[in-house]
């Protein structure tokens, strides 16, 4: 399962094998023609972007972000919130330490309102931050890996549900019920309701997996997808580090909303790219 999120450099590679095979028989440059065309027929969509609804509602910025068992640079994130302008933060495997240094570094003070379930050390803390009030969202289960929830208030008086999101990965190597417990996990995410929900974090799936676009047909979309920039890597092997490989972190939303822009992040201190979200919210 983990080898499918490789689809989009297997593409690459096997459309780069192309000019090697010019000397092989028909059968097998033939063979070899339909594996790349097929693998690039498949991927190359999510670099072209999708129309968007004509909507005219409010506009919400939105950042997400793994901060690597709070080891990502407190400073670097809250200049990041504020060159973006963002209404809405969300973070991942957030310790108390990294929400101590994250309120030393003026955090709150550009995002007052929280919803914060941090831990002491672990990936298993969350938090959501906000420019305006947030009130009691969705009704999740307690052991639920889409924590924190959270309903946002909008100065116009409209309202988004937000949900935080960071799954485990499935790791069947590292433990038996690795990937079972995944895919359990994927199916107990929030479906979508009369108001917007936006579900943002590291879901450590790709586009290529079945489970994950099982999520999409629900009722949601990726603004990576919808802005044309569904190919960024978001992850990497080094913290900090210019290669990034696969693309598991995302922020979907309600089809109604149109992604005005998107973009990725580096962020010293983790392994994560930062993504930011403008958002257009139907009326």
């Amino acid at each position: 399962m983990p080898s499918l999120s490789f689809t989009p450099q297997v593409a690459a590679a096997a459309v780069a094998a192309l000019p090697l095979l010019r000397g092989s028989g028909k059968g097998s440059k033939g063979v070899a023609t339909l594996a790349a065309a097929a693998l690039t027929a498949a991927v190359l969509p999510r670099a072209i972007p999708r129309p968007q609804p004509p909507v005219d509602g409010a506009e919400l910025r939105v950042l997400t972000a793994n901060l690597l068992i709070g080891r990502a640079d407190a400073e670097s994130l809250v200049s990041l919130v504020a060159s973006s302008r963002a209404d809405v933060l969300f973070l991942q495997e957030l310790t108390d330490g990294a929400a101590i240094r994250l309120q030393k570094a003026g955090l709150d003070s550009v995002l007052p309102y929280q919803v914060l379930e941090p831990v002491v050390y672990g990936p298993k803390g969350s938090g959501i931050w906000a420019r305006y009030p947030l009130r009691d969202g969705l009704a999740v289960a307690r052991a639920s890996r889409s924590r924190p929830v959270a309903r946002l208030e909008l100065p116009g008086g409209q309202s988004v549900q937000l949900v935080c999101v960071h799954l485990r990965p499935p790791r069947p190597s590292h433990s038996p019920s690795g990937a079972a417990r995944w895919r359990t996990e994927m199916a107990t995410l929030p479906g979508p309701g009369d108001v917007p929900v936006i579900m943002a974090g590291d879901f450590n799936a790709t586009l290529d997996h079945a489970r994950f676009r099982q999520v999409l047909r629900t009722g949601y979309v990726d603004a990576a997808v919808q802005a044309g920039r569904g190919l960024i890597p978001t992850w990497g092997p080094r913290p900090g580090g210019e290669l990034a490989v696969l693309a598991i972190d995302h922020i979907l939303l309600d089809p109604r909303c149109a992604v005005r822009a998107f973009s990725a992040h580096r962020l010293p201190g983790t392994d994560h790219r930062a993504l930011f979200a403008q958002i257009q919210l139907p009326r």
